[in-house]
């Protein structure tokens, strides 16, 4: 890679991603449920606990319009009607959340858990998990940050809106709407900013010059947005409308933008310079009050994972041995020589996805009729995007599937390669898909376990360098340790500022010892992770978690082993934390 930081993100649209919704809206909307609940009878569990888990999925992608419209083409085959059309709003009522916590722990007990089938006592499983996580991150509610520097409104919402599919002239009378709601929701955004800087836990002065300048480079696309242009490409989809109702719904959506999200993004902007200077704090969350403690919970948050902040940085520390072992073995070659020598058979993104779909046949589940729609970052947001990101579609229509690629960050054909695999197949879109096909409990879809998501994903990509025939077998294994090696010294480096207090000479210290020396990466990098506190580990923890898994179905499995069926199991049981993966991937329910 060309720059230290350059890591293909995906990029994910339902709830926190999506609108920051903070980990406890799911229980605020369904508060009203909750209370006044009878009993469950024994005889009939599984179907009480799975009209429970309807109703409240329903309650909560019915919450805020972008949500709803994500996660279902047809809602009303769910039984979703009459909702309001709205962004959703940020709040950080920590009393109103703990009384919905309890409210939620209590209809959840009511249920016998020795009653319910395998597939429902995961869901509960799951949703116990996340009451108890709840629960903690209750305390630390007013440290989330929504500007985030790496997927942060400012640069995710544009996208949102970019993709917001019409199936119908309704669909598009519906975005119209929802694009007037905008100042309200920025009031909200802007409001839960100002209270965090009264309570001293404000971004530092780079992050907000990052944030502003994202927002800049959106406003400064004048006639050239792709708001504009996307609005275009989906209107022409719809045959029905005729060319005058086309031209006056193209007309009223520029007009939209110039009157309600632009002067949204400038109110920001104007915002944000005026709270600048409000942050005291530079460096990482240690150094915040109680920061130490709301990192630990955020890394467990983020990546699923089990261990403490101290034992990941142990097991990071122990993966980044057996990687440089596996490459000592490899003699005659360095990484460097690797990459240059390695020859790809095409650099078209569509044809390498093709061969990467019939590539993992041998070692995946078969995965039949599964489309995708490549698109390409708008140049004037290259620099503020991710390398890529995968569109995740709408439960009821996993035949739409589309993948960015931003080509600002894609050097070189082998990048190109490993970022498809990661976004693509085995990668997002084939985890996805199938996962969606297993026919779960739509409540599934609602909860964000990030380190599931993000590990299969960048396994996924380790796995792609044996995939490409026209790399050797040590090309594959030099270039796929490399790369591990490397996304572990970002995690460490993510822990060590945030949990440890490593300052930027700290962390350049780091990177040195790795004959990392580059000055303008480093200090990009620390940012970075000032800006997004935990976000590589999603991607590295969640990535040995599943080599964890890997090594234990291996160990019981011995000459029985086959990796179809390690993968068959780990997929079928779908995000969750690893703890619980690992509890039922043993199991035979699917």
């Amino acid at each position: 890679m060309s720059h230290l930081y350059q890591r293909a993100y995906s990029y994910k649209k339902r709830k926190k991603a999506v609108l920051y919704s903070i980990i406890f809206s799911i229980l605020i909307s369904i508060v009203s449920m909750a209370s006044g609940c009878q009993v469950k009878s024994e005889e009939n569990q599984d179907n009480e606990f799975r009209e429970f888990t309807k109703e409240t999925f329903i309650e909560e992608v019915s919450s805020n319009t972008v949500s709803l419209h994500y996660t279902l083409r047809d809602e009303q085959n769910y039984g979703v009607k009459n909702t309001p059309i709205t962004f959703g709003s940020f709040t950080e009522d920590s009393q109103e959340r703990a009384k919905v916590i309890q409210q939620m722990e209590e209809e959840l007990k009511e249920f016998s858990y020795g009653s319910l089938s395998t597939e429902n006592q995961l869901t509960y499983d799951v949703m116990q998990y996340y009451l108890e996580l709840a629960k903690e991150g209750n305390t630390y509610a007013i440290y989330e940050e929504p500007l985030g520097i790496v997927s942060g409104v400012q640069t995710q919402m544009p996208v949102i809106l970019s993709e917001y599919q019409f199936y119908d002239e309704e669909d598009i009378e519906e975005y119209l709407e929802l694009i007037k709601t905008t100042p309200e929701y920025f009031d909200s955004l802007i409001a839960f900013e100002k209270k965090k800087a009264q309570a001293g836990v404000f971004m530092a002065d780079y992050a907000v010059d990052s944030v502003i300048e994202q927002c800049q480079a959106f406003m400064n696309m004048g006639n050239e947005n792709y708001l504009i242009s996307t609005f275009s490409d989906r209107l022409d989809k719809l045959d029905e409308l005729s060319l005058e109702k086309k031209s006056q719904y193209l007309q009223e959506n520029a007009l939209l933008l110039k009157s309600y999200i632009l002067p949204s993004y400038s109110k920001l902007v104007q915002s944000l310079q005026e709270l600048k200077g409000s942050g005291n704090n530079e460096q990482g969350l240690c150094y915040l009050p109680n920061g130490k403690e709301f990192y630990s919970y955020l890394v467990r948050e983020a990546t699923g994972s089990r261990y403490s902040v101290t034992e990941l940085e142990e097991l990071t520390r122990k993966q980044i041995i057996e990687d440089l072992e596996a490459m000592e073995a490899v003699l005659g070659i360095t990484a460097k020589e690797a990459k240059e020598t390695a020859v790809l058979s095409t650099s078209d993104p569509e044809e390498i996805l093709r061969q990467l779909e019939r590539g993992i046949e041998t070692a995946f589940p078969k995965l039949e009729n599964t489309q995708v729609d490549v698109k390409y970052v708008p140049e004037a947001m290259e620099e503020h995007l991710s390398p890529a990101f995968y569109m995740i579609p709408a439960l009821d229509a996993t035949e739409e599937n589309v993948i960015y690629v931003n080509e600002a960050h894609m050097g070189d054909a082998l990048t190109l390669y490993t970022t498809l695999a990661h976004e693509g197949y085995p990668g997002h879109l084939y985890q996805t898909v199938y996962y969606a096909r297993t026919n779960p409990d739509p409540l599934r879809s609602i909860f964000n376990f990030g380190g599931y998501v993000e590990g299969w994903a960048t396994y996924a990509e380790m796995c792609s360098y044996y995939l490409e025939t026209t790399l050797s077998k040590e090309q594959a294994t030099l270039l796929q340790k490399n790369n591990s090696i490397l996304l572990a010294l970002y995690a460490l480096a993510d822990m060590g500022i945030h949990y440890d207090g490593w300052s930027r000479v700290d962390t350049a210290a780091f990177f040195k010892q790795y004959g990392i020396e580059d000055t303008q990466s480093i200090n990009r990098i620390y940012e970075l992770i000032i800006g997004s506190p935990a976000n590589y580990l999603k991607y590295y923890i969640g990535y040995v978690e599943f080599m964890q898994l890997k090594k234990e179905w291996i160990a019981k499995k011995g000459e029985q082993y086959s990796q179809k069926e390690f993968h068959k199991a780990v997929l079928d049981v779908g995000p969750a934390p690893f703890e619980i993966v690992e509890k039922y991937m043993w199991k035979e329910w699917k």
